[in-house]
């Protein structure tokens, strides 16, 4: 009997020996690989996000970023506080406001982002950010973006600013609003990790 035992604990101890010989040098057993890996949230979805809210202070500046999930894209509007109307939905072409006008937009999918304010001083209708219609959004450079692959900037037409956000692919996003600034986030995958 005590063989028997011996042998058994013999051959698991083999078993277990020929188990971590068989893994390569570089390899991080799973645990280890998912520690290191970033919890992304998840539960965004990919379906449109609106909110009612009006402002008269006009947008001045549109920047983006690059974080561990996600690329943001930021709308700046100083002043406005944290009610500014928007809405964000994937279409199938960006059309610009008004004239019904063909923008082309790169990506495999592309958000149309609409904020319910001007781009023009209502005043004295001078423009507070410097973009054409038509054109990528300036300053903005999206060279090493997981997900996001062109900006193009439609228009701002009685009161409305629309922008297109080319994407990689039809990814979960979410829309945040902070005290002067609407915040659009679309996460790198479906997946909860980075």
């Amino acid at each position: 009997m005590v063989r028997i035992s011996r042998a058994c604990a013999t051959l698991a101890l083999v078993g277990a020996t020929v188990g971590v010989a068989a893994v390569p040098a570089g390899a991080a057993p799973a645990a280890a690989r998912s520690a290191t890996a970033t919890a992304c949230p998840t539960g965004w979805g990919s379906v449109a996000k609106t909110d009612t809210g009006a402002t008269l202070t006009p947008v001045r500046d549109i920047r983006t970023g690059r974080h561990d999930c996600f690329d943001r894209m930021v709308i700046d509007l100083p002043g406005a506080g944290g009610d500014v109307g928007y809405s964000v939905r994937y279409v199938d072409q960006l059309h610009q406001d008004g004239s019904g006008r063909h923008i082309p937009v790169a990506g495999g999918a592309v958000l149309e982002v609409r904020v319910a304010a001007p781009a023009y001083d209502p005043e004295t209708g001078a423009a507070t950010y410097p973009a054409r219609a038509g054109r990528p959004l300036p300053g903005v450079d999206l060279a090493g973006y997981r997900t996001f692959r062109d900006t193009r900037f439609a228009g701002s037409f009685e009161g409305e600013t629309q922008i297109g956000l080319g994407v990689r692919a039809r990814l979960p996003f979410r829309v945040l609003q902070l005290d002067g600034r609407v915040i659009v986030d679309v996460a790198h995958s479906w997946t909860a990790t980075g």
